[in-house]
């Protein structure tokens, strides 16, 4: 039994490190053989370094106007993408409107990706009284529907961009609250979690070292598609004159600026608006990648 048991030991230690990795490995295997999600990724990564070099690369200023050549058509000169309605080069304009659209997804995401994912922990692991209040005000702001909720607020606040993320960010924390709800209450009552309670683990520590980490695959998912959620949201404000203001170069602005010359100078509203689906479209794609990534049951 001990020359067993000695020679066991240095076998069964290395299969246990050997999980993490082997897991990771295949599941990165799922994610690389969707080619959806690796379009939307290089489309994300093509947006992100666009607004990360976007003086670099800008060919004009995205606010000087050139009244001489007020909507231009493409390829006119050096304005590639051509003018819009005051002179601005529409290259430009794009260029530095990704960059604000990739702010305001990932600053909405993360107010609600926050503030939704730690309430919906707290609710559902005290579970009781307290969960039944904070399920009760989920279900209001879930009874408004998601577009009119966000206009009541922006209104509240003010229309501007920032109001805007804000706005955006508090009417999706519903959705996070009842996902990280729903999942803690799958876990907390896991052996692992009744073994880590017995060994006299806090309350916190059981929340946010034990529980939270295992719920965080349809958390991390829902968060990769409200990116692009977030952006439309914002395009469709800027478009009711509630988020962006002039003379702000945001995609939903610039359409909404100029809708009235869709018959007369195409360019400057198609632009815009093929930039924005682009933009959704990267996010959703990568998300249903992640989801296929994450979710053994979609697997091959």
């Amino acid at each position: 039994m001990s020359e067993n048991t000695i020679t066991n030991k240095p076998i069964e230690e290395p299969e246990v490190l050997e999980k993490v990795p082997g897991r990771f490995r295949e599941a990165l295997h799922q994610l690389l053989k969707n080619k959806g999600a690796i379009a939307g990724l290089a489309i994300i990564a093509i947006f992100l370094l666009v607004g990360l070099l976007a003086p670099i690369i800008a060919p004009h200023d995205p606010l000087e106007q050139t009244m001489a050549l007020r909507k231009s058509p493409p390829f006119t000169d050096s304005y590639f993408l051509g003018t819009d309605d005051l002179g601005r080069d529409l290259l430009s304009r794009l260029i530095y409107g990704a960059r604000i659209s990739m702010i305001i997804g990932v600053f909405s995401v993360g107010i609600s990706l926050v503030f939704g994912t730690l309430i919906g922990v707290i609710s559902g692991y005290y579970g009781g009284w307290l969960d039944k209040i904070i399920m009760r005000f989920i279900d209001i702001m879930l009874a408004f529907p998601y577009v009119l909720l966000t206009i009541v607020i922006v209104a509240m606040l003010g229309p501007s961009l920032i109001n805007a993320m804000i706005a955006i960010g508090i009417s999706q924390i519903p959705r996070y609250v009842r996902m990280a709800r729903a999942s803690v209450l799958a876990e907390k009552e896991s052996d692992y979690v009744m073994a880590e309670r017995s060994l006299g683990a806090s309350n916190f520590e059981l929340m946010f070292r034990s529980i939270l980490p295992n719920c965080l695959a349809p958390i991390s998912v829902q968060a990769t598609l409200g990116v692009g959620e977030a952006i439309l949201s914002s395009a469709a404000l800027s478009f009711l004159g509630l988020g962006a203001q002039p003379p702000t170069p945001e995609w939903g602005l610039m359409i909404a600026s100029s809708r009235e010359f869709i018959t007369s100078a195409w360019w400057i509203v198609t632009f815009p608006g093929i930039a924005t689906l682009f933009a959704v479209l990267g996010f959703n794609l990568f998300g249903d990648g992640l989801r296929d990534m994450l979710d053994p049951k979609l697997r091959d």
